[in-house]
């Protein structure tokens, strides 16, 4: 018996557990106060809304949870029933409580339940400071809120700029995305979705000062490797210059040794003077002292005058 109740109370708390983090896979994902020209309900009636969101992927139905519009609830003082009786509980018997994997459901207010099961006697005021909450089955867990900066604009919605994200913005008409995603990227301008994406620009520094830097690691590398091949080429070209210039002189050599061997050189040193020349050239001075005067006329002898200017003084 006490086997069986701990049991019991075991998958009682797994399953409160598993559907308690269920619920909190569902936001608050858009709201619009004031309505005048944007989607109508099944009776053609333009109501306030607002838009759930399931941001997990896994399905998780949101029937028996609450929707607040009266801060009155956040007592904490409040018991359940009490809370639950300030609420408007999402009704069951509808399908499209069954919220898939990143799906939504639009919920109307100031409605009666009795309109449709999407509609919710929730009350807000469109010109009045805006509150809402999400309870989950329980009625003591608040599961997601939302304020609004103020009184919106005809048309306009207060959303989440993403799905699931803590960011909210205002949305012009044109923007609203009932039903859908709040971000539709398909209509996003590249410069729009850096600004959101990165709106501070660190990510676009880093990645331009990352790209920066490649590029010149790469031109160091490319440069490095061109300067090595160069100079790899350069040193090879002036070895086999340097191979050629001594095979041309090694070839000079050995012809000229060869010519040497041919053709053996022969020395010829200067020889002395001879008798004769001697002879011939004291005979060549007496004659030409003989015309210039320089002697006596003594017959038969030939005198020299040793004078300083005669040609005899420069032998």
């Amino acid at each position: 018996m006490k086997r069986t109740f701990l049991l019991t109370s075991l998958l009682a708390m797994v399953s409160l557990t598993m559907w308690s983090q269920g619920a909190k896979n569902i936001k608050l994902n858009e709201v619009m106060t004031h309505n005048t020209a944007s989607i109508v309900d099944e009776y053609g009636n333009h109501l306030p809304w607002i838009e759930l969101s399931n941001v997990s992927y896994s399905t998780y139905n949101v029937r028996g949870m609450y929707i607040a519009t009266d801060t009155a609830v956040l007592n904490p003082r409040l018991t359940a029933p009490e809370r639950i009786s300030m609420m408007s509980i999402i009704p069951s018997g509808e399908h499209r409580t069954n919220l898939g994997a990143r799906q939504h459901l639009l919920l109307y207010l100031n409605s009666l339940p009795s309109q449709g099961s999407t509609h919710l006697s929730a009350t807000i005021d469109p010109e009045g400071p805006v509150w809402v909450g999400l309870y989950d089955g329980n009625g003591i867990d608040l599961v997601d809120s939302v304020t609004l900066p103020g009184p919106l604009s005809p048309n306009t919605s207060y959303a989440r700029q993403k799905d699931g994200s803590p960011e909210w913005e205002v949305k012009v008409p044109d923007a609203v995305t009932p039903g859908i995603e709040n971000f539709i990227q398909l209509t996003e301008s590249k410069l729009s979705q850096i600004k959101r994406d990165d709106p501070h620009g660190f990510g676009i520094t880093l990645l331009s000062m990352g790209i920066v830097f490649s590029c010149l690691a790469l031109l160091w590398i490319f440069f490095s490797l061109f300067g090595k091949f160069m100079s790899h080429k350069q040193a090879k070209k002036n070895a086999n210059a340097k191979a050629k210039h001594l095979e041309r002189v090694s070839a000079v050599h050995d012809a000229d040794d060869e010519d040497e061997r041919a053709f053996p050189r022969v020395t010829v040193k200067p020889s002395e003077p001879s008798d004769a020349d001697v002879y011939v050239a004291v005979i060549s001075m007496a004659l030409q002292e003989h015309f210039d005067h320089s002697h006596d006329h003594e017959s038969g002898v030939i005198t020299i005058i040793p004078k300083e200017h005669t040609k005899w003084t420069r032998i």
